[in-house]
């Protein structure tokens, strides 16, 4: 971005060092370069440098470095990276220019590289904090960029120039009207930027056609000077326009203020500044709070935190004189450049920066004020955020889509571009399946409950599937019934979810034909009192019955054969009616529970799913005393003496009415 430091760039004046001898091109490099006239420095570095002997590595090495500091303070890290890469090669390098090399490759998307550079800086700059912050930035972006946030933006061509075109603003409540900043050539300033080389800047209008496409754009009359004027903002009745002027001639500074105008029709006053700096003092990039009481901008006035930070001015009401300026803070301000605010109508802040964690030079961040008065910072991410500048937000009042500049591959410098959140959208796909086999499941009855009382019906086709359509914010459950199964259920919520998402469940019915068995259902030896471990299992099929209140149970208890049949028959009972008391506590009927103690007369026929788990025990094989007698050694008895003692039941009837109240 040609012009990153816009409106203030003329006051970037940074310290030369030494040069005991230089030749009158050098010297003109130099009173360019501390001018702040980088691109017009470029061409006078080059030509010196091509000009000194290749003996004079110190003088070349340093007028490289300057080279690719004038890349830099242009903003055009592609030139930059080559440049740094040849001052880091050379004997002389200086310490900075590893650091600016690895923020070069950042800006450039290198995110590995730079990583790789940031860590070499830090070997010759243990002491320096930025390096670890900047790592931990790469390392967050490549993580952005992997799952980014579901804004969608494309490039507005229609307002775009091969110049620089950015920092837009609503001027009309149907957002039909935009005005922006823009260096094209129908800008009425016919001075160049000798730190850009671009024309001065002028606020542009376009409005939307019968067509909805943008118009040409043409500047805002009145508005405009003869100097840089540009970063407009509006009050919510759009009567009033804030806006910033540079006035600089050549190699001179002149400071930037913030004018005002009013609008009485079509027409807009002549632009009054504002006073809220003094003259010849960085005040830039106005935003206007939504009740208009409140004045945000730019500006590098002392007890700061870094380059430019963002203040605030105040007013009781409309018309009266700005208070004395307050910064916003460290936790918006840091020690780099904080540009571009914008002031949302419930009072979001959105600014750009590069000082806090971000993904490449300016990224766009949202602030909330809290009650404390403290700032809560976020950035907005890919892909409104990218590795190039991104800054000068708008957006449609509350709605999730605006305007916002970039300096991303487009058409020329600074380029605007749309985004907008689609709606959220969510589907679920679901699968029915036996539990115990896996084969799906066809015909069977999916009803969908949500807790916004919506209520739908599903019936699986031929591979088991459904597919049903759901709603934003609301909480689901997935309840499936075939004749011959016990109902099963599933539950997924669209509650927190900031994208869309295609849901997938899988919802196993059990079948019952065959007694089924509760698994952990635990007791102490030769007693019957649960152990609390069993509770989870009971809870699952206390749930089982209340998602099938038609249906009663045998609740069986088995023992193993190792003491008598009537001891294991009687401790068997017992157990079982231990188990049907508990779901009788939890609220199932008891004329639903039948409890019925089996001792040791029903050996557990060993099923795939057992053999699986204890290769030595063969599928289809009843567990006999007999046949458990047989086995090699005492641990694989002990296991299936294990597998015998187990609670199982089954369904006696699917037709149980409730008793009427």
């Amino acid at each position: 971005m040609k012009r990153l430091f816009l409106f203030t760039i003329i006051l970037s004046i940074i310290a030369l060092p030494e040069i005991t001898a230089q030749k009158r091109k050098s010297e003109r490099a130099y009173a360019a370069f501390n001018a702040g006239e980088y691109f017009d420095a470029i061409d006078q570095f080059k030509d010196t440098y091509s000009k000194t002997s290749k003996s004079d590595k110190n003088t070349r090495a340093e007028l490289v470095f300057m080279i690719a500091e004038c890349y830099r303070l242009t903003n055009d890290p592609k030139d930059a990276e080559t440049w740094y890469k040849l001052a880091v090669k050379s004997s002389f390098s200086k310490p900075e220019a590893q650091y600016y090399l690895a923020e070069s490759l950042k800006k450039n998307g290198k995110y590995q590289q730079a990583i790789d550079e940031f860590k070499k800086y830090k070997q010759v700059a243990s002491g320096d904090a930025r390096a670890d912050q900047e790592i931990r930035s790469c390392e967050l972006s490549m993580e952005w960029l992997r799952n980014p946030e579901a804004y969608k933006v494309e490039d507005l061509k229609e307002l775009n120039s091969k110049e620089s075109d950015f920092s837009p603003a609503y001027a009309r409540d149907d957002f039909g009207v935009v005005y922006f900043t823009s260096s094209r050539d129908d800008a009425a300033g016919n001075k160049t930027h000798g730190a850009t080389g671009q024309s001065f800047t002028d606020i542009f209008e376009s409005r939307v056609d019968k067509k909805s496409k943008w118009s040409t754009p043409v500047p805002v009359e009145v508005i405009n000077s003869d100097f840089e004027d540009g970063t407009p903002s509006f009050s919510t009745d759009y009567r009033e326009i804030y806006f910033t002027r540079c006035e600089a001639g050549k190699r001179e500074k002149k400071g930037c203020e913030i004018m005002y105008s009013k609008r009485t029709g079509d027409a807009w006053s002549e632009p009054k500044n504002t006073g809220i700096l003094p003259d010849s003092v960085v005040a830039a990039h106005p935003a206007l709070s939504p009740d208009g009481l409140t004045l945000y901008f730019v500006s590098d006035i002392p007890e700061g935190f870094g380059k430019k930070d963002i203040w605030e001015s105040t007013r009781s009401k409309a018309g009266e004189s700005w208070s004395k300026p307050v910064n916003l803070g460290p936790d918006i301000n840091t020690a780099g450049d904080e540009l571009f605010p914008y002031c949302r109508e419930d009072r979001t802040l959105y600014f750009s920066s590069d000082g806090h964690i971000g993904m490449g030079g300016l990224d766009i961040f949202s602030a909330r004020a809290q009650p404390d008065g403290s700032w809560i910072v976020k950035n907005l991410k890919p892909p409104v955020n990218s590795f190039a500048d991104d800054f000068g937000i708008a957006f449609e009042n509350s709605e999730e889509r605006g305007i916002f500049s970039s300096t991303r591959k487009g058409k020329g410098d600074d380029d605007l571009y749309s985004f907008e959140l689609p709606p959220l959208k969510f589907n679920v796909t679901g699968l029915v399946k036996d539990e115990k086999s896996g084969a799906v499941i066809t015909g069977s009855l999916v009803q969908l409950i949500a807790s916004d009382g919506s209520n739908l019906q599903a019936e699986t086709g031929s591979s088991g599937d459904f597919k049903i359509a759901l709603k934003v914010d609301v909480d689901y459950i997935f309840l499936a019934s075939k004749r011959g199964y016990l109902n099963g259920k599933e539950k997924e919520t669209t509650k927190g979810q900031e994208k869309s998402r295609e849901f997938m469940v899988t919802i196993l019915l059990t079948a019952i034909d065959k007694p089924i068995e509760l698994p952990n259902i635990l007791y102490d030896f030769g007693k019957w009192d649960l152990r609390p471990e069993s509770m989870v299992s009971l809870d699952k099929l206390v749930e089982t019955l209340l998602d099938n209140p038609n249906v009663t149970i045998e609740l069986m208890s088995h023992t193993d054969s190792r003491d008598t049949e009537g001891y294991n028959q009687e401790l068997s009972q017992k157990r079982a009616q231990v188990v049907v008391q508990y779901l009788i506590d939890k609220g199932i009927a008891a004329e639903r529970l039948s409890p019925k103690g089996y001792g040791e007369s029903t050996p557990k026929v060993v099923d795939p799913e057992i053999t699986k788990q204890n290769p030595f025990l063969k599928s289809g094989t009843a567990l006999t005393e007999q046949y458990i007698n047989t086995l090699s050694s005492d641990e694989n008895k002990e296991i299936a003496h294990q597998i015998n003692r187990r609670t199982e039941f089954r369904v006696l009837r699917t037709d149980y009415e409730p008793p009427k109240k």
